[in-house]
């Protein structure tokens, strides 16, 4: 590789930065790309891997596979730590590397509010090792449930919570109660089913706030069919792990509540000294840059651009997408001398799916719900998934769970040198990594 050429640095092999290094492919220019994972993950079916209708491997790829036969490119496993804007240089855990330009697209992680015992207690929904504990924890509550003679425990054991009506948590409400359902109620059938409830708690009056009404209502409809309990108006004030405390007073025993009820930049960005929002995203020019230091580019989850009427673009894979073309498409200006355009997102449309044949749709002033929906839910997935192998194989498993009524993929791992609660909830010494 030709090192006279100017160095660019992309921090993130999400969905924005691995479009800018796929739009700079043919520029005369040096990339340099750095994750702390070696994959690149598909967020948007993460919450399929946590209730058993996917493996991890469906939705991965590796960065190296996706990128061999880009010339212009290398790929860095380490963690980013700093930023040093003065010396131009990225500071990670395998030593500085010092860039031209620098595209930060580290993604987001779950935002718990400050609120203590919902970080300590509560299953964050942003990784593969979140949604592999997810999912032993949901197996192993029914495992314990089938021997547990008090009603009392054995009720909450069966009771999973999940807070936020966006569309992750409408999704996986809606895939926890058909796993349960469908499914499990089979392999555990001494389980009496009334003794189960998914509860979805949403703090506002309705879910899925980028929809239109009409489909909101559908959405919360259809959940309910499902026996899905939707709550409005019920905002999470604690959870010890046990018990879910409304800020009502109401006390809901529950060994498993997953939040999905908030999302923020990843913690690094705040050590940078840069400007941000309340959900600590970075705030940029309408060109994507920082106002101080132009040479550096912000996309997707982490960067704060304001949209016309004052609010952030949303943190979408779609906005990650478009923005990282831009970001491609103006360093190349800014090489040849040229000026900087501004970002316009072009709205593709929403989805989200509330389980077996029932989406919702919105497609411009399209509306859609019910099978339509659901089919078209599943078209543009698999379109989106990285690698003809991942297609084929979530392909395969829905295909198999939609005709079968089944899920394969019900395995619970750990590495056997500890006990069951401890592997699941607070043993740093686990293969299953602790949920905090």
């Amino acid at each position: 590789m030709d090192t006279s050429l100017p160095h660019v640095v992309v921090v993130g092999a999400g969905f924005g930065g691995l479009r800018t290094v796929h739009c700079l492919r043919n520029a005369a220019v040096r990339i340099t790309l750095v994750d702390r994972r070696n994959y690149h993950l598909f967020q948007p079916l993460l919450y399929q891997v946590a209730t058993a209708g996917l493996g991890p491997t469906d939705i991965a790829q590796p960065v190296r596979a996706i990128l061999r036969g880009q010339r212009n490119l290398e790929f860095r496993l380490a963690e980013m730590t700093g930023v040093d804007f003065a010396a131009k240089t990225l500071k990670t855990s395998t030593g500085d590397i010092p860039y031209d330009r620098l595209v930060l697209a580290v993604g987001g992680e779950t935002n718990f509010f400050g609120n203590a015992s919902l970080d300590r207690n509560a299953f964050g929904l942003k990784d593969l090792d979140d949604a592999v504990r997810i999912r032993n924890h949901v197996l192993y509550m029914f495992e314990r449930a089938v021997h547990e003679n008090d009603p009392e425990a054995r009720r909450a054991l069966l009771t999973f919570v999940v807070a936020g009506g966006g569309p992750t948590g409408v999704e996986c409400a809606g895939a926890f109660s058909e796993l349960i359902r469908l499914v499990l109620i089979k392999d555990y059938f001494g389980l009496n089913i009334k003794d189960v409830r998914v509860i979805l708690l949403e703090g506002s009056n309705s879910l899925l706030p980028m929809f239109p009404e009409k489909l909101r209502e559908a959405a919360a409809g259809t959940l309910w069919k499902k026996f899905v309990e939707v709550r409005f108006g019920a905002l999470v004030a604690d959870y010890d792990g046990h018990t879910v405390t409304l800020k009502s007073g109401e006390r809901i025993p529950a060994e498993t509540m997953v939040w999905a009820a908030g999302v923020r930049a990843v913690g690094v960005v705040d050590r940078l000294g840069l400007p941000q929002d309340r959900q600590g995203r970075v705030k940029v020019t309408a060109t994507l840059q920082v106002a101080d230091h132009p040479e550096v580019y912000v996309i997707g989850d982490v960067a704060s651009a304001e949209m016309g009427n004052g609010q952030a673009y949303p943190m979408v894979a779609q906005v990650a997408l478009q923005q990282g073309r831009l970001a491609a498409a103006n360093m190349v200006r800014s090489l040849r001398g040229g000026g900087p355009a501004e970002f316009r997102y072009r709205d593709p449309g929403t989805l989200a799916t509330i389980g077996r044949n029932a989406a919702v749709a919105r497609l411009g002033r399209l509306q859609f719900r019910g099978w339509f929906a659901w089919a078209m839910w599943l078209a543009v997935h698999i379109v989106f998934l990285i690698g003809f192998r991942n297609r084929l194989l979530v392909l395969i498993n829905w295909a198999w769970d939609y005709f079968f009524y089944d899920r394969p993929i019900r395995l619970i791992m750990h590495d056997g040198n500890c006990p069951w609660e401890r592997c699941l909830r607070v043993s740093p010494g686990c293969a299953t990594p602790p949920v905090k």
